[in-house]
């Protein structure tokens, strides 16, 4: 032990550890940053709608949570004939488009199916299971927004549901690209 002390009082010792680990540092959040950049120009864009809610949090600053409509889904969309879904179970949700250009669950399995023309799987996790649906979370239910516009956006959202692009990458990794508010209606003219 005392051998070791002496090592890492050594300073001329100490500085390539210290190098190492602020270079280890450096190329993790660029990866990071990287992974996001990549999800966003290689994913497969989908829109889902969202109706949100305001929380204020003095550590984490203005956000919005973001309830999807397909984070609850019947339970007749389970695709696994062995056993029913269980909590905190990851599921693997295929997505396809609707006439209105919204993607909807068509099936939730245990493992990732094989996605077909325009469709797209999104990895998810059961939150709850119901008698007749289940819940399921993404880790895309936060939106961070600029200071006070999480309100304006929430009020937005109970008239009409939000539109939230989507991109999943390849990899399995997803991604919220953007927001869209529904249009603001003009006043009448008097």
């Amino acid at each position: 032990m005392t051998d070791l002390l002496t090592w890492f009082s050594n300073p001329a010792r100490r500085r390539p550890l210290l190098r190492l680990l602020v270079a280890a540092q450096v190329l993790y959040v660029l990866g990071v940053a990287g992974a996001g950049y990549a999800t966003a120009a290689l994913g497969q864009s989908v829109i889902l709608t969202t109706t949100p809610v305001d929380p204020r949090d003095l550590l984490y600053g203005d956000f919005v949570r973001l309830r999807y409509t397909i984070s609850e889904v019947p339970l007749p969309l389970w695709r696994d004939a062995v056993s029913a879904p269980s909590r905190r179970q990851a599921v693997f949700v295929l997505l396809a488009p609707g006439p209105d250009s919204v993607s909807t669950a068509v099936g939730v399995y245990p493992k990732a199916p094989k996605a077909g023309p325009g469709q797209a799987v999104l990895r998810g996790w059961v939150t709850h299971v119901y008698r007749n649906s289940f819940a399921l979370r993404f880790n895309l239910e936060r939106y961070y927004v600029p200071e006070g516009s999480g309100l304006r956006l929430e009020k937005a959202g109970r008239l009409h549901p939000l539109k939230v692009l989507v991109s999943i990458a390849p990899w399995g990794q997803a991604r919220i690209a953007k927001v869209e508010e529904p249009p603001k209606n003009p006043k009448p003219k008097r």
